[in-house]
């Protein structure tokens, strides 16, 4: 059945930092949950892990509430930024203490995946610089039996070799043991291909919910002079706009106009994902008329 957010609020004083949000995630699927900084990502994230509770609303794995739920909570795990790890602690002590907590770690996975990521069993947290404690919750999140893993900014740290190696393990493990990953980053264009079903989050409220293949069928660049791209954009909904001397480029999201000729030096490409949310979620939204 998966996981409901049914109407979540939060507030932290007068401020509203998540309003009136409803999602759903169904298992075995890669979801990615986007947003500028400070929309409201990390905060949803920790509602759902109940490590912070909601103002209003609640969550629900299977219909259950998770919240104060130890066996539903035991089907979830948030890989985030925040370091809640003992700095005297070494890597394998920490790795005996997931498994207390989860159960069945995936013992020889973690100890191959340190191997491949340079990580010492023997390290101290206190003593990993800010990529190895990265790689350490990777391996942790990669290798724990639960069924929704969180990865809120699962990269930070990490240089491109790393970075390339954990999306292919995540993946490799993804098809070995199908269960959900929800995927929080900033850098989009690295998870776009791995991504089925995308949230982006704005202001606090769910802007986006909808399949990535379904969303970027409806994204188009349109390029050309600037009077006939002002003109065949006319009434489309126009989310972003360029201009290059006598050319022009809108970045349209919706359904284009059929019955409209293109002129023949218009030209009518895709957006990439990455290019859609920056237009999406810029402040500057313009709109033809």
């Amino acid at each position: 059945m998966g996981i409901k957010v049914e109407r979540i609020t939060k507030k932290f004083g007068k401020k509203v930092i998540l309003a009136d949000i409803n999602l759903a995630l169904e298992p075995n699927r890669i979801y990615g949950l986007l947003g500028r900084n400070g929309a409201g990502k990390s905060t949803l994230l920790n509602i759902m892990s109940d490590r912070i509770f909601p103002t209003k609303g609640a969550v629900l794995l299977d219909d259950v509430p998770v919240h104060e739920n130890d066996a539903q909570l035991g089907k979830l795990y948030l890989m985030s930024e925040v370091n809640l790890y003992p700095k005297r602690s070494r890597v394998r002590e920490l790795f005996k203490t997931t498994k207390t907590m989860y159960g069945n770690f995936n013992e020889p996975y973690a100890e191959k995946l340190c191997g491949a990521f340079g990580l010492s069993q023997k390290a101290r947290f206190g003593q990993l610089s800010t990529g190895y404690r990265t790689i350490f919750k990777l391996i942790v999140a990669l290798c724990v039996p639960a069924d929704y893993v969180f990865l809120d900014e699962p990269i930070l740290g990490l240089d491109a070799n790393h970075r390339e190696l954990f999306y292919r393990e995540l993946m490799e493990s993804y098809g070995e043991h199908p269960r959900t990953f929800v995927i929080s980053t900033h850098i989009i264009e690295e998870v776009a291909n791995m991504i089925e079903h995308v949230f982006i989050v704005e202001n606090g409220k769910i802007l986006i919910d909808d399949d990535v293949d379904h969303m970027l069928a409806q994204a188009y660049l349109i390029t050309g002079p600037a009077d006939k791209v002002a003109a065949y954009t006319q009434g489309l909904n126009v989310i972003g706009t360029e201009s290059l001397g006598n050319l022009k480029g809108n970045y349209v999201f919706g359904e284009l106009n059929n019955d409209r000729e293109i002129p023949d030096t218009v030209q009518i490409s895709r957006m990439d994902l990455q290019k859609l949310f920056i237009h999406l979620t810029s402040e500057e939204v313009s709109h033809e008329d």
